[in-house]
């Protein structure tokens, strides 16, 4: 990455749990920053929100305010999304989009940088961050795709309250208090109680019956993997997990498979951890997975239903790869591709 040139970033939503760990990861990865502008709704403007030592004071999210701004995180929904990060573009400002409002767009690449890196190079000023647990099922999935060739998967989602949002996670940890002090369980934002319970809805219900989450990982997995054949079938699951996603995948390949072969491509694979001896009881977890910029891959053996198969599981942190590190990634990749430039460079010190 070029430490010679330093970007005003934004951060949409910058209050959000999101636009919060991205606060967190700039400073810890060192991203070059000439200055950092926060934004948020009209409700949150004028909050004092810490950074690097110091406080920095959110601005209301309004068209507008991208004129000196050289990429912006958007970590605030597909209708904020929808309304400002046109007027962002106009701006010459790079917009990396959490939401799912522009991912399926054929002019906007949807991106996971250690699958996809080229599709960078064909943007108009937007590019879409994955669905979360479309990211982390394809850390597994992508090392086998390379070696054995997939032809479908099975998906059932175990995703954690975060993916809700942080008000998703205070009612969990009210529900534990409650629970612990005999009380009515409280609940207003997930649509049942989530402590000592799971449910099979993560988003809402399409007229076919799967939720919006599972199409997400049906239809970005095709494009990102670059397979629009792809075979794909999800349930999505909430369980009471504070932090990170794990999948349990059932893959078929179009070339005969081995457990052995399958851990080495994981192992070489920059994305993926592999933990995998079932005799020490060594398997990813969501809390060994949560705040690593690697998903964990492990429980690799034969498929005994599928053709050439593959059975597995996957762990990793919704917040991180499922948004904002691999959002940042996305933005060093375009640094060191020298697709991003800071729109007035600083003169030399």
């Amino acid at each position: 990455m070029d430490k010679t040139a330093s970007f005003t970033v934004g951060i949409v939503g910058a209050t959000g749990a999101v636009g919060q760990e991205l606060l967190r990861l700039l400073e810890d990865r060192s991203f070059p920053l000439a200055a950092l502008r926060l934004f948020a709704s009209a409700r949150s403007a004028g909050r004092s929100v810490p950074f690097a030592g110091r406080s920095l004071v959110v601005e209301e999210a309004r068209p507008g305010v991208f004129a000196q701004v050289d990429v912006a995180f958007f970590a605030a929904g597909g209708s904020v999304s929808r309304a400002l990060a046109p007027d962002a573009v106009k701006a010459g400002c790079l917009v990396i989009d959490k939401s799912s409002a522009f991912r399926l767009n054929a002019d906007v690449p949807l991106v996971i940088p250690e699958i996809n890196p080229e599709a960078i190079r064909g943007h108009k000023g937007i590019i879409a961050n994955p669905n979360c647990s479309t990211a982390v099922a394809l850390m597994g999935l992508w090392p086998l795709h390379r070696r054995f060739g997939l032809r479908q998967y099975l998906a059932a989602t175990y995703q954690s309250v975060s993916g809700a949002g942080a008000a998703a996670v205070r009612e969990l940890e009210a529900q534990v208090v409650a629970h612990t002090r005999g009380a009515a369980m409280p609940r207003s934002v997930l649509p049942h109680q989530i402590a000592f319970n799971v449910f099979p809805q993560v988003d809402t219900f399409g007229p076919d019956g799967y939720t919006g989450e599972e199409t997400k990982m049906m239809l970005e997995s095709r494009k990102i993997m670059g397979l629009p054949q792809l075979a794909v079938s999800a349930t999505c699951v909430r369980v009471p997990v504070v932090r990170a996603h794990s999948v349990a995948i059932n893959a078929s390949f179009e070339r005969p498979v081995s457990v052995e072969e399958a851990r080495k491509a994981v192992a070489s694979f920059p994305g993926a951890r592999l933990v995998d001896d079932p005799s020490r009881h060594e398997y990813p977890t969501p809390l060994e997975f949560s705040r690593t910029e690697k998903c964990g891959v492990g429980r690799i053996r034969l498929d005994t239903a599928l053709p050439n198969g593959l059975a597995f599981w996957v762990s990793g942190d919704n917040l991180w790869k499922g948004a904002a590190l691999n959002a940042i990634q996305i933005a060093e990749l375009m640094i060191r591709e020298g697709q991003l430039r800071p729109k007035v460079a600083l003169a030399p010190a």
